[in-house]
């Protein structure tokens, strides 16, 4: 099947793709942590590395940048020079779309969200500040097909407010946050001002995998693979709390962004917590909503995808108008260089107007991207 020429003729939106850091990501940090900015060396068996000295803690690029390599050579090891420039110079960037037909970009770190595990908060406020500012004159090439995502550090919901208020600033059209927040959880009242600057500023807020302790570090049974299957736990758990917590009771207008965690699950888990809350939610003292699970899901949760097939076959009990395509670029679980193919792939059976929505249309709407 090829798709309709009217659904992506104006190019398609990748909702989540990725900057892959080097060393100049982090050189306008804070002086008070310039003894310890991640540092770009060379390992012989590992490659190119961006280490973070104080921790020990040495991120193989190669690895993570590994568009144009065939997944047997992905553990290759790779230099500085041999890794694809579009990770991180926008006008590589810029023509890696074309080719592959994309119009616009929504761009996360990828050492970033390494740093959302790190221990030390300050540390990591230093490093996504540096970050930030980077990603800005970085998107500033072209503000309407690159569109960075920053990160917040949430050290406190106080700090969170002035952060989203810089960013908003600074042109940003949303968050990221990492998978924990410094004091209490995200269902907490105490970010309820912060939530409701979110909508008041039109800035969706995103959960990216890997960036929580329990998409990343929980141990597994059996083969080292299900480590990596196992990842859209973490976003599965956040996306729990929040809605069983009453996040959206108070917040019906917030938007909150899964990143890279699939969607064929969405309908059984919508399920699952119908179930739960009908049947249990009395004798575990659960507290009331106003609406069933499922329905905040389905009115404020996103999420995106890029080679889940199963997303044709489920499309039933899905909100389209929620799920959003993406090429994942540079990664190994990217599209690149076979985004056409994919596209056409994952939409096939689908109506001319869903494909638009899934490749284009949602993420247009939800970032304010003005297709030309």
């Amino acid at each position: 099947m090829t798709l309709d020429s009217a659904t992506y003729s104006l190019g398609a939106i990748s909702a989540d793709s990725h900057i892959s850091e080097t060393e100049d990501c982090f050189r306008d940090i804070d002086p008070a942590f310039e003894d310890k900015r991640p540092r770009a060396i060379f390992d012989e068996e590992r490659g190119a590395i961006l280490e973070i000295s104080d921790l020990d803690i040495k991120v193989p690029m190669g690895l993570i940048c590994t568009a144009g390599r065939a997944p047997e050579r992905f553990s290759d090891p790779v230099d500085w020079a041999e890794l694809h420039p579009a990770g991180h110079d926008p006008k590589a960037r810029l023509a890696i779309q074309d080719e592959e037909g994309i119009s616009a970009e929504v761009l996360y770190p990828s050492l970033g969200m390494v740093l959302c595990n790190h221990p030390d908060i300050n540390y990591k406020k230093a490093c996504f500040d540096a970050y930030n500012r980077w990603l800005g004159a970085f998107c500033d090439t072209d503000s309407n097909r690159l569109i960075g995502i920053p990160i917040l550090s949430m050290r406190s919901p106080a700090e969170a407010i002035t952060e989203l208020a810089s960013a908003h600033a600074m042109g940003f059209r949303g968050v990221m946050l990492p998978g924990h927040p410094e004091l209490e959880d995200y269902d907490h009242p105490c970010y309820d001002e912060f939530w409701r600057l979110c909508v008041d500023l039109g800035m969706p807020v995103s959960f990216h995998i890997l960036t929580t302790k329990d998409g990343i570090m929980e141990r597994v049974r059996g083969s080292r693979l299900v480590q990596q299957i196992v990842t859209v736990r973490g976003l599965q758990n956040i996306i729990m709390m929040m809605i069983l917590g009453g996040v959206f009771d108070r917040h019906p207008a917030l938007q909150v962004v899964c990143v890279e965690s699939d969607a064929g699950w969405v309908p059984h888990f919508k399920f699952r917590m119908d179930h739960a809350y009908e049947r249990h939610r009395f004798h575990m003292q659960s507290q009331a909503l106003q609406e069933m699970p499922s329905t905040y899901f389905d009115s404020n949760i996103y999420v995106t995808f890029q080679d889940d097939y199963s997303v044709k076959q489920v499309k039933g009990g899905l909100n389209l108008d929620r799920v959003m395509w993406a090429t994942d670029f540079p990664h190994s679980d990217g599209t690149y260089p076979e985004s056409r193919q994919v596209m056409a792939s994952v939409t096939e059976g689908m109506t001319t107007k869903e494909q638009a929505a899934l490749l284009c249309n949602n993420a247009a709407q939800l970032y304010g991207i003005e297709m030309l």
